[in-house]
């Protein structure tokens, strides 16, 4: 997107107003807001398809990566056409008007508030308490590393095949994985959360040297945490095609399970990591970033 540092561009027939686009967001790369717009404009088709309808809190960078962050899930200003939904289910009690991003129009103005990450929640906003998928987030702790989550990855693939369900996996852009499941309609979050839990609790028991489904971060150290708390009503998670707000930026990418398989027998995670340009030419030439698969129905 080529236009001047502030502007009022048409995306798609709505004007959205432009400040500031270059604003370094990325210091050691030179990665700005111009950037960042542009990044969100183009990879929408891959990307809407996992926010449109979904409340979605904006991690916000006004000062680039190297200053003050903030997860805003209370909508700020916002123009008329961009859509809110109320939200009750937290646990202090608020009431919060989270931001719906629809279109692509949407995307660029999130990203011109310097919103680097993206995370919906689990549910489209016209029924919260329904959720979308069930998400099983790996997240190793130090010395373990995206490869021991790559291990249990596979491992958590199999269970839930073994009781008829598949699966996609996503590396998050940091050191941790997604392995999602989409779900047809009428699931609750009792039933997802207790299907997560009973599953985390099972790789725990069964190699708890590597695995840990215990919250406290001491037994977290150089295991894999299988999360299976993000599967609750009050949780959002980064978006498939969301970029990250690291030292450098990087994208939460679907990939195909045989590149997890590839990074446990080579020992070596490269192959799993995407820096912006990177995940645009992947898309862009048309490989598949990570098997689509369609929703399900959880076993009762």
């Amino acid at each position: 997107m080529s236009v001047r540092a502030d502007a009022i561009v048409d995306v798609e027939g709505t004007t959205v107003r432009l400040t500031s686009l270059d604003r370094v967001l990325f210091p050691e790369v030179g990665f700005t807001k111009r950037d960042l717009v542009d990044y969100y404009a183009r990879v929408a088709p891959l990307l809407l398809p996992h926010v449109a309808g979904r409340p979605t809190t904006l991690h916000r960078f006004p000062e680039g990566v190297e200053g003050t962050s903030f997860f805003q899930t209370r909508a700020p200003s916002h123009p008329p056409w961009i859509r809110v939904q109320r939200m009750h289910m937290f646990r202090s009690g608020k009431d919060v008007d989270s931001v719906v991003l629809d279109n692509r129009a949407g995307l660029v103005w999130a990203a011109n508030l310097s919103t680097i990450e993206l995370h919906p929640y689990l549910a489209n906003a016209d029924r919260v308490d329904e959720p979308l998928e069930l998400v099983i987030d790996l997240d190793p702790g130090a010395p373990a590393t995206v490869l021991d989550a790559c291990a249990v990855a596979l491992v958590v693939r199999g269970g839930l095949e073994a009781i008829g369900v598949g699966s996609y996996v996503k590396v998050t852009g940091g050191v941790g994985l997604h392995v999602v499941v989409p779900l047809k309609p009428g699931h609750s979050f009792d039933q997802t959360k207790a299907v997560a839990r009973r599953l985390a609790h099972a790789l725990s028991a069964a190699d708890p040297e590597a695995v840990t489904d215990l919250m406290p971060r001491r037994h977290r150290v150089g295991r894999v945490f299988v999360d299976w708390s993000q599967n609750d009503p009050g949780k959002s998670n980064v978006a498939p095609f969301s970029l990250r707000g690291g030292r450098i930026p990087t994208v939460a990418m679907p990939v195909p399970w045989t590149s997890v398989e590839r990074a446990v027998d080579a020992h070596d995670p490269r192959g799993l990591v995407f820096t912006p340009h990177r995940a645009l030419l992947v898309i862009e030439r048309g490989d598949p970033p990570g098997h689509p698969i369609e929703a399900q129905q959880l076993p009762s």
